[in-house]
């Protein structure tokens, strides 16, 4: 027993709903399309689950935020898959992959083969038990990634109002699970072994301004420490967090956001991995013509960073989902994905973006103590990074902009002076246009080839004029001779 299509998402999160969307948009046929996920609903955007979907008045709940309404596109119902003739095969896990064949297994024992597979099977969450540690089953300690999560993590944390939680991870995870904790008037404490919140991103500086809020709106912070063991109730509830420096918090909830690992178990040993995920080139292919890859399982070349590099944000899996597809569907005229790494937060009236590279010298900038700061990265004499909080969208575009230009920067202290205006400056002015090489046809730089000035066209015609008289001369002498 088997079904066949043209084409297969594997995975459904956020990066097979933009697929899908982008599919429709170039033109697949109804039939052609089948999108294969171990969740019962349709895809949906994620993000969703830390922020509205944990508020305490008029939370998110679906249809509300299915793909792709984060970007502001259409959203994507199960009848709207329906409407378009594209299959939606949930609650279905897939037991084995051949690549060469060309043909997925799953755990019912269905066969369903495919001529193009596209991979966003994304990631899972690092469980205690990875660590050595025991617990994850007690039905107050809770992770979050789908949705299964979120309704468990409401549900727990509708019956604790008032009493503690304890958020393990100093994370996206942890930090916007605990503003949600507090919003539900839940008290907080945060535990992690770094010195300082978000460390993979934040500077010291930028941290502190962040642990300051957050201590202002209730929540505690342990830093430089692990949880070690749990204590537990006759009902296997857990009461207590063990700290390895030899603290005890007490626990009516438990929020472990300690990371995640990429969905590649099915693709060991039949497609190249790298930096833990599946490694494509600039048009999210991997080593097998027929498969791409994208979003948090994909490893790809990030030409900012001049390096392969794989990313876990919900803009990288929507974007890298959009140019696969055009790539599968229109590959004479899409080019490299070429991608600005960008992430972004917003927990209470908080909203920050960074785009970039968080590599070499952080400059910081503005007012620490105010509502709008922010920094630049600067590696090897060059904007690499750029973070801001609090801005508009105009200021939030520029330092895009900015950094995506990549721009000379030569005096740190003037840069710091210069501040926000240093990236609406850069990001406003005209860019030199790139040197044409001799011999290139200009069209294929979809130059025309048009003079651009009347002089151009006048000297033109002058010198061919003279070349054409002087051969006319050269011929007839050399007639003469």
């Amino acid at each position: 027993m088997g079904r066949a299509f043209v084409y297969v998402i594997l995975g459904g999160g956020v990066a097979a709903g933009y697929a899908a969307l982008e599919f429709t948009r170039i033109g697949v046929s109804p039939g052609e399309l089948c999108i294969i996920s171990e969740e019962p609903v349709a895809p949906y955007e994620r993000p969703a689950l830390s922020k509205g979907f944990l508020l305490p008045e008029s939370p998110a709940r679906l249809p509300s935020f299915h793909t792709c309404v984060g970007a502001n596109e259409e959203r994507l119902t199960p009848k709207w898959y329906k409407e378009h003739g594209i299959e939606l095969v949930l609650g279905t896990r897939v037991k084995s992959v051949d690549v060469r064949r060309k043909k997925l297994l799953t755990a019912t024992g269905e066969t369903i083969s495919y001529k193009i597979l596209l991979i966003a099977t994304g990631a899972r969450a690092l469980k205690l038990e990875e660590f050595g540690l025991n617990g994850s089953e007690a039905e107050n300690v809770c992770y979050l990634r789908d949705l299964a999560d979120a309704n468990g993590l409401v549900n727990v944390m509708q019956s604790c109002a008032g009493g503690n939680a304890v958020v393990i991870g100093g994370g996206y995870i942890g930090m916007e699970c605990a503003a949600s904790l507090a919003i539900n008037k839940i008290n907080v404490t945060m535990v992690f072994p770094e010195v300082h919140c978000m460390a993979r991103l934040f500077t010291p500086k930028i941290a502190s301004y962040y642990e300051e809020y957050y201590q202002s709106k209730g929540i505690k912070f342990v830093k430089g420490t692990v949880l070690s063991s749990f204590e537990f109730d006759p009902n296997g509830k857990v009461t207590a967090v063990n700290l390895r420096d030899g603290n005890q918090l007490p626990a009516d909830l438990v929020v472990v956001g300690i990371g995640i690992r990429p969905n590649t178990s099915l693709f060991e040993g039949q497609l190249t991995l790298e930096k833990g995920g599946i490694k494509v080139n600039g048009k999210l292919q991997t080593s097998m013509d027929s498969v791409y890859a994208v979003g948090d399982v994909a490893t790809f070349p990030v030409k900012l960073c001049g390096e392969t590099r794989r990313l876990e944000h919900v803009d990288s899996a929507r974007k890298s989902a959009k140019h696969a597809v055009a790539a599968i569907m229109e590959p004479e005229k899409s080019g490299e994905f070429d991608y600005l790494p960008f992430f972004y937060s917003r927990v209470f009236g908080l909203s920050w973006q960074f785009y970039g590279d968080n590599a070499g010298e952080a400059v910081h900038f503005g007012d620490l103590s105010g509502t709008t700061f922010g920094a630049y990265w600067i590696s090897k004499g060059h904007l690499v990074g750029s973070f801001l909080e609090g801005g508009t969208k105009e200021e939030y575009e520029a330092i895009a902009a900015a950094t995506k230009l990549k721009p000379q920067v030569e005096d740190l202290a003037e840069l710091e002076r210069q501040g926000l205006n240093f990236a609406l400056t850069v990001s406003t002015k005209p860019q030199p246009a790139p040197p044409v090489e001799v011999g290139r046809s200009t069209s294929s730089l979809g130059v025309l080839e048009k003079p651009a000035y009347a002089w151009h066209a006048t000297i033109g015609v002058v010198l061919a004029a003279s070349i054409a008289g002087f051969a006319y001369w050269y011929g007839r002498r050399r007639r003469r001779w």
